[in-house]
């Protein structure tokens, strides 16, 4: 139990300034889950904690009610309602049988006049619970992204792992079909190998981003011609399925390469399917090939209506989307990352007709 010249808001001021208060104010006793004022009543006035404890709480958007502080034995609240003589912005509770001190508004609005020494007092009472509930809000914030973050990406792990294990059960039927052929298992065999791969790598490239981890993936001497040839088999029973088209008007250059065959597969699925996402009504998909003396360049075109300007300059940052309710962006982060890895650059514009290309550079010398 606390006298009321021994709260925090009257005990470091003079006696002849406290004693108006003491006069003034009464002791007023709620019972447990008792409201003391509730959202949208007048400021009638300051109250402090006598005996007990005060919940403060609002109501969120959700319809639930969150508790944003609790007031001990000595403190204070209700004073910015007193203040700006505007109704109460939250809800005041008791939490067991508790005893508060109430002081009017007009009283102590009268004594804040005369007395800069409790303006003072008061002020800085005010400022200390604003940054209390500043601190409690950004807490609570930070927890309502985590959780939006983790189910964004929950959705993209899942989107992404869709296509290979289609693919798996594509093969898996093909394989136990009755009259299959050894050629048509061996084939099989191959697809759900490299989808196994492919899973394999996609989860290491989770890890690696989540934990901030360096890999130091290997490379080898590879067909670059061969290599995209393979990979747009793999890729087109799921293409077809969506409406997607994938045409390469000329053949890819036939040159060696030193790359890692799975993960600059994953840039390609990553970017063809991103154009699915962005044709849900079907479309084309282009491939083209520009070869120089140190690079060869690959561009990816879609028949879609380009890249929003708001996100253009961010697309390859973790977690940047526009318009894909289960995407976050990672796949072209990662997708960046992996070409830097083979050392090249990726870049993005959208062509005069309107369509998004994509397009990658990687260097012809051995590394």
């Amino acid at each position: 139990m606390v006298a009321l010249e021994s709260t925090t808001l009257l005990k470091e001021l003079p006696r002849d300034i406290v004693a108006p208060l003491l006069q003034a104010s009464r002791v007023v006793q709620f019972s447990d889950g008792q409201e003391v004022f509730k959202e949208g009543d007048p400021g009638d006035g300051v109250y402090a904690v006598k005996s007990g404890l005060v919940q403060i709480s609002v109501l969120m958007q959700s319809g639930e009610r969150h508790v944003f502080s609790k007031i001990p034995e000595g403190e204070i609240f209700g004073e910015m309602a007193v203040l700006d003589n505007k109704p109460r912005s939250a809800t005041a509770q008791a939490e067991g049988d508790t005893e508060l001190y109430f002081i009017p508004r007009a009283d102590m609005l009268e004594l804040i006049q005369r007395s800069p020494s409790l303006s003072v007092a008061l002020v800085r009472q005010i400022s200390g619970r604003l940054r209390e509930f500043n601190r409690e809000h950004i807490k609570q914030v930070l927890q309502a992204e985590r959780l939006s973050l983790v189910g964004r990406f929950a959705g993209t792990i899942v989107h992404d792992l869709r296509n290979p294990l289609s693919i798996i059960g594509m093969a898996s039927e093909l394989a136990c079909m009755e009259g299959a052929t050894a050629e048509m298992r061996v084939s099989a065999q191959k697809k759900i190998g490299n989808q196994v791969q492919r899973i394999n790598t996609m989860l290491n490239d989770i890890l690696e981003f989540t934990r901030g981890n360096q890999i130091s993936p290997t490379f080898e001497e590879t067909s670059f011609s061969e290599f995209i040839y393979e990979t747009i088999e793999e890729i087109t029973p799921e293409a077809t399925k969506r409406g997607l088209a994938i045409e390469i008007p000329a053949m890819p250059p036939s040159i060696h390469l030193q790359i890692n065959p799975q993960r600059l597969a994953r840039v390609v699925w990553n970017l063809i399917m991103n154009a699915a996402d962005a044709l849900p009504s079907g479309g084309n998909v282009t491939l083209r090939f520009i070869i120089s003396d140190d690079r060869v360049t690959t561009e990816i075109e879609d028949s879609g209506k380009g890249i929003a300007p708001e996100i253009l300059e961010h697309l390859f940052e973790a977690f940047a989307t526009f318009g894909k309710p289960k995407g976050t962006g990672l796949g072209l982060s990662i997708t960046r990352k992996i070409i830097q890895e083979h050392g090249g650059e990726i870049s993005a514009h959208n062509a005069p007709g309107g369509g998004a290309v994509f397009s990658f550079w990687l260097p012809i010398k051995s590394q």
